[in-house]
């Protein structure tokens, strides 16, 4: 099967439904899938090897989804905001490509000059020109790519995970069901096309016959906006970005809070003091952690509506920790806590965390990382209570290893984050003549505190965790570095400890 069929079946059973706001026109899902067909016929006149986007969020990229699935050719959103020294590496590596969006700067930053270049524009004319309901509009068979994605590179050069049309498919059927949307529900999409989170919110609202309002770039105030009046039912945010609307919301008396059904979050750590205060401010709403990766085609594990309104509302020390987790895994998948040998570890011990399913793609351009059973090696620590709560502990790489001993940063940034005055922290490893690794911990002050001594936080780790792990250094900074999904740069914070 192919991505395409989800567009299809959309169609064929609503064609006149609106599919998709953006930019002030609305696209019925029988306009989407009549551009889709006529960009397929463009891409494959083309002869490029893949259909690339350099741009923000718009129709483009809803059309150039289901036109490359349709032409056989992978769909590659690149990242706009990345340096040109980082971005022309990539856009070599696609060549050559059907490149939609800023073609000037790719072309400026890259060494191979057979790309072809279309601005958003001309990409949607030329669709619409060959759209018109005849000739081919069906997926080509057998196993393909959909989806190429360049990892975020967090913690190391950016790799090209491949996506397969079954493994999106096994995730869209196994977790929506078709055509379950209302008429009057629409979906807010405010994360970049290039991200997994933006492509599976695509993928599922568009299956559901959910509509899908399109914000280009996030502002709290313009999402605030959109999602009062197109009447949002449900939206995905990362932590950075439900931060802002919050503070927002707080700094505006007066301002709409959208009656949203359902708000869904990911990809980067949630402060738990930012999840109860969200539970407060928008109490009808039903909240979802959502936690997967690129190579999983997104979500594998959820912490459902009803958990958060329990652990939010208990006085169980137990029940109220599991708002600091990302849920149970989806019955499509398997979970296990491995350690550095492989072997799989008890409830409640941390380690590796594997995942298998047919959802899970685990494959790269350059390799497969599945080893002989199926199972993917996330690289993100964590463990699993005797319920069957998945917890995180931050990533594999960055556990720090001091005297042979492993620790957690995040378990580090947890206590400290209990300070009233700490507004952010990250615990990272830092070279050490005795140990080998010592902890380095960076923190920022909320605005109007002071900051509190190094000797109040040391005793604050002593007093709940081992005094193997107290900071041997801790710096003040204005802000911790993080990526545009919400994701702690880790690596940038390390050299704040090489001087």
């Amino acid at each position: 099967m192919n991505i395409s069929l989800i567009l299809q079946m959309a169609a064929d059973a609503a064609p006149d439904r609106i599919g998709l706001v953006c930019g002030g026109k609305r696209w019925t899902y029988g306009e989407l899938l009549m551009a889709a067909c006529g960009a397929a016929e463009l891409i494959m006149a083309s002869g490029a090897a893949h259909v690339a986007l350099l741009d923000e969020s718009s129709e483009a990229a809803v059309i150039a989804l289901f036109g490359a699935a349709l032409a056989g050719v992978p769909y590659v959103p690149l990242n706009y905001r990345l340096a040109d020294a980082n971005l022309g590496p990539l856009v070599d590596r696609i060549a050559p490509a059907l490149l939609i969006g800023d073609g000037a700067r790719a072309a400026r930053t890259a060494t191979r000059s057979d790309n072809i270049p279309m601005t958003r524009e001309e990409f949607v004319r030329g669709a619409l020109s060959r759209g018109t309901g005849a000739g081919m509009c069906e997926g080509p068979e057998g196993e393909t790519i959909a989806i190429q994605l360049f990892t975020s590179g967090t913690t190391a050069a950016p790799k090209a995970a491949i996506l397969r049309h079954s493994n999106l498919l096994s995730y869209i059927l196994g977790t929506v069901e078709f055509a379950s949307a209302g008429e009057g529900e629409a979906a807010l999409v405010s994360v970049p096309p290039y991200h997994i989170a933006g492509i599976a919110a695509l993928l599922s609202s568009i299956y559901a016959q959910r509509r899908i309002l399109l914000l280009p770039a996030f502002d709290p105030a313009a999402w605030l906006s959109l999602a009062t009046v197109e009447g949002a039912s449900n939206a995905f945010v990362v932590p950075t970005m439900l931060a802002r609307i919050i503070d927002h919301l707080d700094k505006t008396p007066g301002a709409d809070v959208p009656g949203l059904k359902a708000i869904a979050y990911g990809g980067g750590r949630m402060p738990l003091e930012l999840i109860h205060r969200a539970l407060d401010l928008f109490p009808a709403t039903g909240f979802t952690n959502a936690y997967g990766l690129t190579e999983t085609s997104s979500t594998i594990a959820i912490l459902g509506p009803d958990d958060h309104r329990a652990a939010h509302g208990s006085d169980d020390p137990v029940v109220r920790g599991r708002l600091g987790s990302v849920g149970r895994p989806l019955p499509t998948v398997e979970i296990e806590i491995r350690d550095e040998e492989g072997r799989v570890l008890p409830v409640g011990e941390r380690g590796e965390i594997y995942v298998r399913g047919e959802q899970v793609s685990g494959e790269y351009r350059e390799r497969s990382a599945l080893d002989a059973q199926g199972w993917f090696p996330t690289r993100d620590a964590g463990w699993l209570d005797d319920a069957g709560y998945l917890f995180l502990a931050g990533r594999a790489d960055d556990v720090i290893v001091r005297g042979g001993e492993n620790m957690s940063p995040g378990e580090i940034e947890d206590v400290v984050l209990e300070h009233p005055a700490i507004a952010d922290a990250c615990a990272v490893a830092i070279p050490s003549i005795e140990w080998g690794e010592a902890v380095g911990l960076a923190v920022t002050i909320r605005k109007g505190r002071a900051a509190p001594s190094d000797a109040v936080l040391c005793e604050m780790i002593r007093g709940r965790l081992r005094s193997s792990r107290i900071p041997e250094r801790i710096l003040v900074a204005p802000a911790l570095p993080y990526n545009e999904m919400g994701k702690l740069l880790r690596r940038e914070v390390k050299t704040w400890f090489k001087d």
